[in-house]
């Protein structure tokens, strides 16, 4: 690590949070140089949701590397670009009545939020975009403008226009509906806010504090959207791809979004692969209006491809996760129980927030958790939100295991704090 502390700048954050040097990894497990065994509930923030080295999916890119076929090719057609359009029109879209058309941008989820936003104006002809309370969409300059929290939107240094900020649902209470008051600001003409281009959302909000948006405040989002002439832009970067029981996570609502930002694990395998998937009536876009250099990694697409063919094919893989969600939630609501009300349990799917109330108890319980052997992310405005993202693919006795060791983490973190409090 002294070589890290040396040369790495100081923007480096997870190698604070988890000080160790990490050699392997396979599954949910990962190994450090000096031979501890870390329990993965972190997953490459929601990059790895079949686990780490997925063999049979890394067997797809070993076939390919081996074969000497095209691993970068701008935008250009190669047989892995077209399987995995096809991989994913066939098993992903028409099998959930939806249509497409696939738009490929730069390799982060911040990439594709920026063509999202751009290609939104551009159609619209509108420059305000509507975004809500604890949203996070990614760290270049117009993704972070649409992001809530100060610490990062004061980091970029310059002025972020072209956004107004709206409550998300349940921001200010179950008594009141965001959605309705977002509906009076948008149609009385004296509002102050102008008309947007898009109204920009993700249904459970990821490092927002695992936020949970109903059924019927989505619904609610996008009939508005239509009433007043914006697109409705799902951010399914982190909560995509599974993550939350199905494979979009705005199937239970039934929505169909005029734009969906996808990323993370749309590659299955941790490699940098993101895209739009656009409506074919909004493809305003003129050839190369919007490019880029690393836009559909073949190795990426090849990894896609095979994790949509393993675990895409019919619902068994569905219900997996939202039976290993309901698993793991109602263990952490079992656990939040012994303090009385001090702590909140909330989430969707595999998903899941440990809302401690306070910062410190947060980070300290993740630290000791790191300490015995499982590695967890915090969130929130405040990292007070414990973030639970084990793989999908996670097997039964290791998920309890990393459950029993966050509990006795949050134990000797309460017992901690209440010894400090009295003064014992």
């Amino acid at each position: 690590m002294r070589t890290v502390e040396a040369l790495e700048s100081n923007v480096r954050s997870y190698s604070r949070s988890f000080p160790a040097i990490f050699s392997r990894a396979r599954g949910s497990i990962m190994l450090t140089e000096d031979g501890r065994q870390i329990i993965d509930f972190l997953s490459g923030a929601g990059t790895l949701n079949y686990g780490h080295n997925n063999h049979q999916i890394k067997a797809a890119i070993t076939q390919y590397l081996s074969s000497d076929a095209v691993v970068h090719g701008l935008d250009m057609a190669t047989p892995a670009k077209l399987q995995f359009m096809e991989t994913f029109s066939s098993v992903i879209l028409r099998e959930r009545d939806l249509q497409y058309r696939f738009q490929f941008t730069g390799p982060t989820g911040a990439s594709a939020v920026e063509a999202a936003l751009k290609l939104s104006r551009k159609v619209t002809g509108r420059q305000n975009i509507i975004s809500f309370t604890h949203g996070y969409h990614g760290m270049s300059l117009g993704a972070i403008a649409a992001s809530g929290n100060r610490f990062y939107r004061a980091g970029s240094g310059a002025s972020l226009p072209g956004t107004t900020f709206m409550p998300y649902d349940g921001y200010l209470g179950e008594t009141v509906d965001t959605a309705d008051y977002l509906r009076k600001m948008l149609m009385d003409e004296s509002s102050g806010v102008d008309r947007p281009a898009a109204i920009l959302v993700e249904t459970v909000q990821g490092e927002g504090g695992i936020n949970v948006a109903s059924k019927r405040w989505l619904r609610s989002i996008e009939a508005l959207a239509k009433n007043v002439g914006a697109l409705l832009i799902v951010d399914d970067i982190q909560m995509g791809c599974g993550r939350t029981g199905e494979f979009f996570s705005f199937e239970f609502a039934a929505l169909s979004p005029d734009i969906v930002v996808l990323s993370k694990s749309l590659s299955g395998y941790g490699l940098p692969l993101s895209m739009l998937l656009i409506k074919e009536e909004i493809d305003a876009w003129r050839p190369g209006e919007h490019t880029g250099t690393f836009r559909g990694n073949n190795l990426a697409l090849i990894s896609g491809t095979a994790a949509i063919d393993l675990y895409w094919g019919d619902r068994t893989f569905s219900e997996g996760v939202r039976r290993m969600g309901d698993l793991m939630r109602r263990r952490l609501e079992v656990i939040a129980s012994q303090y009385g009300n001090a702590f909140a349990v909330r989430g969707r799917g595999m998903a899941i927030g440990f809302d401690c109330q306070v910062a410190d108890i947060a980070e300290t319980t993740a630290r000791k958790a790191f300490e015995k052997g499982l590695m967890v992310e915090r969130c929130g405005p405040l990292d007070q939100v414990v973030k639970f993202l084990p793989a999908l693919t996670i097997d039964c006795d290791t998920l309890n295991r990393g459950l029993e060791i966050f509990e006795i983490s949050l134990a000797d973190t309460v017992k901690q704090t209440r010894l400090a409090v009295t003064g014992s």
